[in-house]
């Protein structure tokens, strides 16, 4: 067992195309961005095990002798740690608990704006961080495969089961990937002249209500369901030839949320909302696609253009109409020790 501090970043991700497909096993692009949760194992002098989250609401946890959550704690600080408690668990089931006491310090205050979560996966990347400085605490070496199906299956143990495994392989990954549920993720280049911009477009939404009411859907009205699927299917399958041009790439984003615009119109799910399609139709004005990113609702969305032909304006023009543009930097670095 390392008896040092251990610091350990993971980047947060955008879901660029395969979106709800990636549920039916289409395939998704995803790119790793510029906004890092900080995980830090600190041996604990006291031999007591800590949590320190901020940006969570209360901040400082006091832990049970394993590192476990308090069996007195409230139902909202379980929610709240829900993903740290799934990462030990699945990591002391795998290496054996740790023979010592940490201090933990969980930082994603990268991953909000003015107060609201952007949507970038901050769960995901604190799944991936959590598990590789466990990991490196255990003396345990993994490689980025196995150390992403051991950070999927902490997160979706935390979610219920719920997501794809996507946005955990691209904060462990790193760059923009190609992933399928089930297959070994792939790493593919950006087209040269791709721009893109990325902007907040509400308040937050909960993935796992968004797609839970999608799921809820499937089960009440399956033919349906398949029906609005497949196009989404379809379009996911062309992704990898897609991302190796830009006007092939800006086409299929273009045609992938129009596609998710008519999956939401009869589930009313509220994947696409009213600011989605405004700025759809200002960006497009514009000569530029615009998308919804992820699961939806409140989270941020994506404007892609050629670079040589994207008017300097337009982002601007966007926040002009309340779409405030988020500084990131897509294809960045996956999970490290910082």
């Amino acid at each position: 067992m390392i008896r040092h501090p251990i610091r350990v970043s993971a980047p947060g991700k955008l879901f660029l195309v395969g979106e709800y497909a990636v549920l039916e096993g289409a395939p998704a692009l995803l790119t790793a961005v510029d906004r890092r949760a900080f995980v830090t194992l600190t041996p604990a002098e006291g031999g007591r095990w800590t949590l320190y989250s901020p940006g969570i609401g209360r901040e400082f946890f006091e832990l049970a002798e394993d590192g476990s959550i308090p069996t007195s704690s409230s139902s909202q600080t379980r929610q709240d740690l829900s993903v740290f408690d799934a990462c030990r668990s699945e990591c002391a089931a795998k290496f054996g608990p740790p023979d010592i006491a940490f201090d933990i310090t969980i930082d994603t205050r990268a991953f909000t704006v003015d107060g609201y979560k952007l949507g970038l996966g901050s769960s995901a990347a604190v799944a991936a961080a959590l598990c590789h400085a466990l990991a490196v605490a255990s003396g345990v070496s993994l490689s980025p495969d196995e150390l992403t199906r051991l950070a999927i299956d902490s997160h979706r143990r935390a979610q219920n089961g719920y997501g794809s495994g996507g946005d955990v392989a691209a904060c462990v990954h790193g760059g923009l990937i190609f992933y399928r549920t089930g297959s070994r993720t792939c790493q593919l280049h950006w087209p040269d002249t791709l721009k893109s911009l990325v902007v907040a477009t509400g308040s937050g939404a909960s993935t796992t209500t968004l797609v839970g009411r999608v799921r809820t859907y499937a089960e009440t009205h399956p033919e349906d369901y398949q029906r609005l699927m497949k196009p989404l299917v379809n379009l996911a399958e062309t992704a990898v030839r897609s991302a190796q041009s830009a006007d092939a790439f800006i086409e299929l984003c273009h045609n992938y949320f129009g596609a998710l615009q008519a999956l939401d119109e009869q589930i009313q799910a509220g994947i696409v909302t009213d600011r989605h399609r405004k700025l759809a139709r200002v960006t497009a004005n514009n000569g530029a696609v615009f998308k919804s990113c992820g699961a939806g609702g409140g989270d941020v969305g994506l404007i892609f253009g050629d670079a040589r032909q994207l008017p300097t304006s337009l982002a601007q023009t966007l926040e002009s109409l309340g779409g405030n543009i988020v500084p990131l930097a897509m294809n960045a670095p996956g999970v490290r020790i910082d």
